[in-house]
């Protein structure tokens, strides 16, 4: 990592004028249906982020050069370390509350087959994918998963690919979606805001510390509690999460995918007959 691109002044004013904007717009709550929906100032700025992008508008190259761009990505994972250690700070003093979910917080691992199970066939008999829904479908494709595929298959096979489509756009909205879906079912109230705190927990840190955020902003008087519970399923999944992806869901993904293709094909021969 070149020091001097990460020191270059273009890009630490564009981030503090960013942040500044952000919090000066701060929270706003949009009636949607039911439920309200949850602007954070983390929405605003990841738009600002996506509007100096010069890998997506060329013209930004003026503003921050790609080189520039590049080198600070890795940046993100440094800035959420505070965050994480937040969250460990608060699952101590909440540990009582943490025994008394139970095996929920255990088992809640087995929730992100829930992904695989309805993507996969939308995948394959809508979408008409190969072998790449797999790879996009079978985990939430973070850094672990990408290993296991690349490890089993390759990153330049059909589910390799898969998964890397999906890791990018994970990357790029994937904090987004979750600080939006979290504050939206917290005001819906129809689930335990502690289970959607547990939800949170997807073994990615960014997605955690907005998706937690959102819930903390809707339930400021449960704040500690909920930062503890996403806190202690994100360790959980970190812990045990590599381990179901590669006996449970991609063995699972694999026999879904054969099912699947089975009957297309005899979807297939039917018609040309």
């Amino acid at each position: 990592m070149d020091m001097k691109l990460l020191l270059d002044w273009r890009l630490h004013l564009t981030v503090v004028l960013a942040s500044l904007l952000a919090e000066w717009i701060g929270i706003l709550r949009i009636p949607l249906g039911p439920g309200t929906l949850l602007l954070l100032p983390l929405f605003y700025a990841f738009i600002v982020g996506v509007l100096f992008n010069p890998h997506l508008f060329s013209g930004m190259q003026r503003i921050i050069p790609k080189r520039v761009s590049n080198a600070a990505g890795p940046l993100i994972m440094i800035s959420i370390l505070p965050f994480i250690a937040k969250f460990g700070s608060t699952i101590g003093p909440a540990i009582e509350q943490i025994i008394a979910a139970g095996p929920a917080l255990i088992l809640q691992e087995l929730g992100n087959l829930g992904t695989m199970l309805l993507a996969l066939p939308f995948a394959v008999l809508v979408l008409r994918m190969g072998r790449e829904a797999i790879g996009a479908t079978y985990s939430i494709a973070r850094e672990p998963n990408i290993a296991i595929i690349s490890d089993k298959y390759g990153l330049r096979s059909p589910e390799g690919i898969g998964i890397m489509g999906v890791y990018v756009v994970g990357t790029m909205f994937g904090t987004l979606y979750f600080a939006l879906m979290a504050g939206y079912l917290a005001s819906l109230d129809i689930l335990d805001i502690r289970a959607l705190a547990m939800a949170c927990g997807v073994g990615s840190g960014s997605m955690v510390a907005a998706c937690s955020g959102a819930l903390a902003e809707a339930a400021p008087h449960l704040r500690d509690e909920l930062l503890a519970f996403s806190g202690a399923s994100n360790l959980l999944t970190y812990a045990t999460g590599l381990y179901v992806s590669l006996f449970i869901a991609l063995p699972v993904a694999e026999w879904l995918y054969k099912r699947l293709g089975g009957a297309m094909l005899k979807e297939a021969r039917h018609e040309k007959l």
